[in-house]
């Protein structure tokens, strides 16, 4: 997600919806629809956390929503 830093920035801060991931219980799913819906995948422990991975999509992924906007 070359030069998107700003659409990741934006997700993690203003989401339209929130998923918790099925495998990890410590992993969410942030989710923004800009031109395109973009997810970022972060990881909490704790107080800290940190950026997994950022990647557009046509669709949310199935999970456990715990958030929406």
């Amino acid at each position: 997600m070359k030069n998107k830093e700003d659409i990741v920035k934006e997700t993690l801060s203003e989401p339209d919806e929130i998923y918790r991931s099925k495998i990890d219980l410590n992993v969410f799913l942030y989710y923004r629809k800009f031109d395109r819906i973009y997810c970022v995948v972060a990881k909490h422990t704790g107080n800290e956390g940190f950026l997994i991975t950022a990647y557009p999509t046509d669709k949310i992924k199935e999970g456990e929503r715990i958030w929406k906007k």
